[in-house]
């Protein structure tokens, strides 16, 4: 079997990826993520998605390479990591009572082939509006610094919201298990 690659450096996505199978390795991607002009969120993460799967692949020429990406959209503005408690604080104060957009990207690179196929999922989260003191006590509580929105969904994040909507919640975390399944099976990986 051709061996399986995860192009991230994320403890989330890897965690994720063990649900469906029991070897990988990992190689986190050294690429530049800054969005180009004129670039809408579909675009920049699947751009990143297939030039994380490249760099990859120049170290494992032989795999089968999963890259992802993923980008939060409020009021039409791209939020990244917030890196810091105070950007932290402003993006979800800047998110309470509003719906944020979230776009994962995914790719499954052949290294042998370079042929790919590439997909992105949306997911809608909806806040609940929240007091400055909810928000500091999330932040103490889970420090999300390097998550997209501000936020770990699979954590006590969960507490901000009303409602989730989209067709897989793992795209949320950051790696849609559902599109890479059928990824996989469309590369000929069977998994049980």
């Amino acid at each position: 079997m051709q061996p399986i690659v995860l192009g991230s450096s994320s403890v989330f996505r890897r965690q994720l990826l063990e649900k469906l199978l029991e070897q990988f390795d990992t190689c986190s991607p050294d690429i530049d993520e800054s969005p180009l002009p004129g670039e809408d969120p579909a675009q920049l993460v699947q751009r990143l998605a297939l030039q994380k799967a490249e760099a990859v692949a120049k170290a494992h020429p032989d795999a089968l390479i999963i890259a992802s990406d993923q980008v939060s959209v409020l009021d039409g503005r791209i939020n990244g990591k917030p890196g810091n408690y105070e950007n932290a604080f402003r993006q979800l104060k800047s998110s309470s009572g509003k719906q944020v957009s979230f776009f994962t990207s995914l790719c499954l690179y052949d290294a042998t082939t370079a042929k790919y196929q590439l997909d992105v999922e949306p997911f809608q989260v909806y806040f609940r509006k929240l007091s400055d003191a909810q928000i500091e006590r999330y932040l103490k509580k889970e420090t999300p610094y390097n998550c997209a929105g501000g936020f770990k969904s699979e954590g006590f994040g969960i507490t901000l919201f009303s409602r989730l909507e989209g067709r897989d919640p793992n795209t949320l975390i950051g790696l849609p298990l559902i599109r890479l399944v059928e990824m996989l099976a469309a590369a000929g990986v069977q998994l049980p």
